[in-house]
């Protein structure tokens, strides 16, 4: 019997070089609500949350701020910031191994776009019809003010790849 089912998104994690920055980027221009404000975790083993983090973490990290946001979709969005953060920007590789992008939605595309260039983003390619000549959706690729790579779609991941949907 077949037993796999699918599995729903809880968050993701980002590290920013400016925890207070970050929350502002993404609470103003992406709308984001905040749900934990942005707070200190030290490197101890007495609470539960130091203990968690030197296993995921290892030793000698001392401290990192960290801030909980949510989508309205209730997507979480963990924001984290070391001590030994770069302030320089990461390397922009789609052909290394692990996460490329993730991708956010809005129907004002443009609006969005132009939002996150006016907040110290950046606009990484022009917003391109998907299936011009069947469907009206949109996508562009942007940056962060800290270099984090994403995508904004225009519809649903659902509707942009279904076949058939919302054609002409």
């Amino acid at each position: 019997m077949h037993n796999t089912y699918p599995k729903s998104f809880s968050h993701i994690g980002i590290t920013v070089p400016d925890i207070q920055k970050a929350v502002q980027f993404y609470t103003e221009v992406m709308g984001w609500y905040i749900i934990m404000e942005p707070s200190k975790v030290n490197e101890e083993t007495e609470t539960a949350i130091g203990q968690m983090c030197l296993d995921v973490f290892g030793k000698g990290w001392e401290y990192f701020e960290i801030a909980h946001l949510s989508t309205s979709d209730g997507i979480g969005i963990e924001l984290f910031s070391f001590p030994s953060t770069e302030f320089k920007k990461p390397e922009f590789n789609p052909f290394r191994r692990g996460l490329f992008h993730f991708c956010v939605q809005d129907p004002d595309i443009e609006g969005l776009v132009e939002k996150i260039v006016a907040h110290g983003g950046k606009q990484r390619m022009p917003i391109r019809k998907y299936y011009p000549e069947e469907k009206p959706y949109r996508m562009c690729y942007v940056e962060d003010p800290f270099g984090v790579v994403f995508e904004v779609y225009s519809h649903s991941y659902e509707l942009t790849y279904s076949s058939g949907a919302y054609t002409k």
